[in-house]
């Protein structure tokens, strides 16, 4: 965890993959991991990172009318899907299932994801000390729009 980490201005860019950044659903656990993430930064650095735009409302296309086909590292073909259990402000609880091909529930996974809008995060890293150099609404950096999908952030130590 981030807000485990004890660096001190050791780097130019930290950055979040794969829409890590909404595991962080509680403000204490994200205050204290853009605090570290800020501190393990020279001046000038770059945190980036990525996250669903809630106004897209992604969770609500996670059913298991629409799972995914994946080939896991041995090469086993296996199903994947997801139930949104709840949603409550702007935190999405929800399953997500894997079974093998022939539909044998082989693991099942609960979690909370949380869909911050553009002010919110803006408030967020401000409070830490880190100042928007830029977001995006895709990964062709087009802007953020009422169609994005995305918010992608550059973000820059103060």
């Amino acid at each position: 965890m981030a807000a485990e980490a004890v660096w001190d201005r050791g780097f130019d860019l930290a950055t979040m993959v794969g829409h890590a950044f909404q595991c962080l659903v509680d403000d204490d656990e994200l205050r204290a991991s853009l605090i570290a993430i800020r501190a393990a930064l020279r001046e000038g650095g770059r945190f980036t990172f990525e996250t669903r735009h809630p106004q897209a409302h992604a969770w609500e296309d996670w059913n298991p009318s629409n799972g995914s086909e994946v080939v896991d590292a041995v090469g086993r073909r296996l199903r994947v899907w997801h139930q949104v259990e709840r949603v409550v402000g702007d935190v999405v609880t929800f399953t997500e299932t894997t079974s093998d091909a022939d539909g044998t529930v082989l693991r099942v996974d609960h979690a909370s994801l949380r869909f911050l809008d553009v002010p919110a995060l803006g408030a967020f890293l401000a409070g830490a000390g880190l100042e928007i150099e830029a977001q995006y609404g895709d990964w062709h950096r087009g802007p953020i729009t009422d169609a994005s999908r995305e918010i992608v952030t550059i973000a820059r130590r103060i």
